[in-house]
C-alpha cells in the first residue's frame, strides 16, 4: 500500500508506542487519528503530525464506535488501523501474602486487550470493506498489537500473557475472515521497548532483563516497531502472521 494522503487510525496512539507509529506513518504521508483516553497527549500530537485527536476508551463499544465515527468524518475512512490500546496489571495468579489475583482486574485486562482489539478489528474493517480497491484488490490493513510474554510470559503475567496469547492467536482467523475483501491482518509482538510505561521499572529489574537480550542488548527504540508497521503497510504479501520484534528474545 502507498500511504500517501491514506487514512490511519491508532488507538492508544498518543503516547509510546503508538504516539512513536504515528510519526512514522505521517512522516510517510499518512493522515493519522490517535484514537486515545489522554486528550492532554493526543491533542497536541495530533497537531504536530496534522491529523486529528479523537477521545476514546476501547473498553467502551459505544466510546469506539463513536471515536471510529468521528475520525472517519474528519479525514476518511481508515486505510490502516493499528490497535495500541492496552495495560499490563503484573500480579501473580495467587500468593500466601495477597491471596489470589483480584477478577475484576483479570477482567478489565481482558476488555482491553482481548475484546478493545477484536471491537477496534470489527469497526475498523467495517469501514474499510466498501472502499475503492488498490492494487491486487487491496483495501486495508489491520495491525494488531501483542507481546513477547504471549510466548514466554514471565512471572507476575499470567493474565496478560493469555489476553496478548489471545490476540496473535486471533490473527489467522481474521485474516481468513477479511481476506474477500482485501483487509490483511498482521500482529507484532514488540519485547523491551523504551516507552514511558517501560522507563518507570525499577533500573536493577530492567538491567537482568536486558541482559537476557541476545542481540542488540539494548532497549528497543520505538521507532523501530514504527518502521515495522510501515513495512507491514507497504507489503501487502504480510498477512496473517504475528512478527516478534526482540532482538531474538525467548
Amino acid at each position: 500500500m502507498k500511504l500517501e494522503g491514506v487514512a490511519a487510525f491508532l488507538t492508544g496512539g498518543a503516547s509510546g508506542l503508538g504516539a512513536a507509529s504515528a510519526r512514522v506513518l505521517a512522516e510517510a504521508g499518512a493522515v493519522v487519528a490517535l484514537l486515545d483516553r489522554d486528550m492532554a497527549l493526543a491533542e497536541p500530537l495530533a497537531k504536530e503530525l496534522g491529523g486529528v485527536a479523537v477521545k476514546c476508551d476501547v473498553a467502551d463499544h459505544e466510546s469506539l464506535k463513536a471515536a471510529v465515527d468521528q475520525a472517519t468524518a474528519a479525514i476518511g475512512p481508515p486505510r490502516i488501523a493499528v490497535n495500541f490500546a492496552g495495560i499490563d496489571v503484573s500480579q501473580k495468579i495467587a500468593s500466601r501474602s495477597k491471596g489470589p489475583h483480584p477478577v475484576e482486574s483479570m477482567q478489565r485486562e481482558i476488555d482491553i486487550n482481548v475484546i478493545g482489539t477484536l471491537d477496534g478489528c470489527a469497526l475498523f474493517s467495517e469501514q474499510m470493506m466498501n472502499l475503492e480497491p488498490f492494487e491486487d484488490g487491496e483495501r486495508g490493513v489491520l495491525i494488531n498489537i501483542a507481546s513477547g510474554a504471549a510466548f514466554n510470559g514471565p512471572p507476575g503475567q499470567s493474565v496478560y500473557a493469555a489476553s496478548k496469547r489471545a490476540v496473535a492467536g486471533a490473527t489467522l482467523p481474521l485474516a481468513r475472515d477479511l481476506a474477500p475483501y482485501g483487509i490483511r491482518v498482521m500482529t507484532i509482538a514488540p519485547g523491551f521497548f523504551k516507552t514511558p510505561l517501560a522507563e518507570s521499572v525499577d533500573d536493577k529489574h530492567i538491567d537482568k532483563l536486558i541482559s537476557m537480550v541476545p542481540f542488540p542488548k539494548r532497549w528497543g527504540d520505538p521507532r523501530e516497531l514504527g518502521e515495522l508497521v510501515k513495512f507491514i503497510c507497504q507489503n501487502r504479501m504480510l498477512n496473517g502472521e504475528t512478527i516478534q520484534i526482540d532482538g531474538a528474545m525467548r
